[in-house]
């Protein structure tokens, strides 16, 4: 995969979702395009996993003795309430 930023891979993951979603493409299109989306979404989840890590670590250098990790969970929490 050529060299993408975070937002780079989350858009075109976005468009390949669409077009599966619309169901427009034959079987073989889909494929490619459903492996690509797999490539994408772990490149997506390793920067964000990355970030996460260099969050924790700036709030340590912050004075604070340990890290304070994000609460995976409030994210769901808000979206089931939307």
């Amino acid at each position: 995969m050529a060299r993408k930023t975070f937002e780079e891979a989350l858009a075109r993951l976005e468009e390949i979702t669409r077009a599966l979603e619309d169901g427009d493409i034959c079987l073989e299109e889909s494929m490619k395009k459903f492996d690509e989306g797999v490539k994408l979404a772990e490149f997506c989840n390793a920067k964000l996993t990355e970030a996460q890590k260099k969050v924790d670590i700036l709030l340590k250098k912050d004075g604070k003795l340990t890290a304070v990790p994000f609460a995976e969970d409030e994210n769901q929490d808000e979206e089931g309430q939307a």
